[in-house]
């Protein structure tokens, strides 16, 4: 399958009782065989089709108050549109589930691959998961069914795989029965619309509860990162079962950390180019940040290199760098960090390119002593 033929295989098998999305490069196959799917009745749910992505996810958020499983996708300016949806969705505690096939934003237009879209909505209260190829991308649309439905949680959750090189590539995929992802996927009563026991959500909060409201939700988001890996041991198949974080090469001094299909790119330099002093950490859950983990995968560590496929203008550092170099603060831990932004707008870095940048990161790392230094992989087709 592809990465996007994973999710809607996945989906199909969760028994989703509601689909709702609007079609955007790279994401439209997804929804394209979803719709398949319910209109030869392999699917018993109801197909809503939109005018917009923010049509999109504001219907999913009025069927998954009434107790609905819901699912939809979308990418790039599509996932734009929907921010201010996102925050009203995790808000009021509506499970949904969404893939995002990640896609750089416009301006300029480009419809490739970066991390540049969900990035934009990282802090509006969702679980963000990465997933670095479509094995991943199928076995994780199933646990994040369960970790947004589960009674301590009742949060979305956004699946991510970067546009093109995942959700377009075709890789074997092993998939469980029918039968055995429903039994994995119970349905957990929780509070919703009634009409003989009306309820209200989303009432108006003024200064004297507002605050109040944000607190639980952060509180709730971190007890979501705390039951992942609950949801996990669960999962059937013991090969798929979602992590926080993997490491490669445990013995390795500098570590290489990032997210999405570039993870297996640095993983082969390290396997077939005898580069023993680099160890490789691939993140699959970013927001909650799995803090606690990464300091004990750094914790003999000499050096880090952070790879973020995103920017973050005007800022400190980037998405992912910016979170690891406040982990090891808040850890006492002081290490060199070099911050790398790479493939931007889908340039894809190379074997030779990623070489090339872990050997200027090891030159880099011991010049700068215990300082953050920034390079670009791939800006003007080389490493600056």
């Amino acid at each position: 399958m592809t990465g996007n033929e994973a999710v809607a295989y996945a989906v199909k098998q969760a028994d989703v009782d509601f689909i709702s999305a609007y079609p955007i490069t790279p994401q439209t196959i997804i929804v394209e065989r979803l719709s398949e799917y319910v209109s030869s009745g392999e699917v018993d749910a109801e197909f809503v089709p939109v005018e917009s992505e923010h049509s999109a996810l504001s219907a999913c958020i009025g069927a998954s108050l009434t107790g609905a499983r819901v699912f939809t996708s979308t990418s790039s300016q599509g996932l734009a549109l929907m921010h201010e949806v996102m925050y009203i969705a995790s808000g009021l505690r509506c499970p949904i589930v969404m893939a995002v096939a990640n896609r750089a934003l416009s301006a300029p237009l480009n419809i490739h691959g970066d991390h540049s879209d969900i990035m934009g909505s990282r802090d509006s209260g969702w679980v963000l998961i990465f997933a670095e190829n479509p094995q991943e991308v199928y076995d994780y649309i199933i646990q994040a069914f369960r970790l947004a439905e589960h009674p301590e949680v009742l949060l979305p959750v956004a699946v991510n795989l970067d546009g093109f090189t995942v959700s377009h590539s075709s890789e074997p995929v092993a998939v469980l029965e029918d039968a055995v992802v429903r039994s994995y996927l119970p349905r957990n009563p929780r509070p919703r619309l009634e009409y003989e026991e009306p309820s209200s959500f989303g009432v108006f909060a003024l200064p004297s509860h507002y605050f109040e409201f944000k607190v639980e939700q952060e509180r709730v988001l971190r007890r979501a990162g705390e039951l992942v890996e609950e949801i996990s041991r669960a999962y059937p198949n013991s090969h798929g079962r979602l992590v926080k974080l993997s490491k490669f090469n445990e013995d390795g001094r500098i570590a290489v950390i990032c997210m999405g299909g570039t993870t297996g790119t640095v993983r082969h330099a390290l396997k077939h180019h005898g580069l023993e002093d680099f160890s490789l950490i691939s993140l699959k859950l970013f927001s909650p940040f799995p803090g606690k983990e990464l300091l004990e995968a750094l914790s003999e560590a000499e050096g880090v290199v952070v790879m973020d496929r995103a920017t973050s203008p005007g800022a400190a550092l980037p998405p992912l760098a910016s979170n690891v170099a406040a982990t090891l603060y808040e850890g006492g831990v002081s290490l060199p960090l070099l911050s790398v932004v790479y493939g931007l707008g889908g340039r894809e870095p190379t074997l030779k390119m990623v070489l090339e940048m872990l050997d200027k990161a090891e030159e880099r790392l011991r010049a700068r002593g215990r300082a953050v230094s920034r390079m670009y992989l791939g800006y003007g087709g080389g490493v600056a």
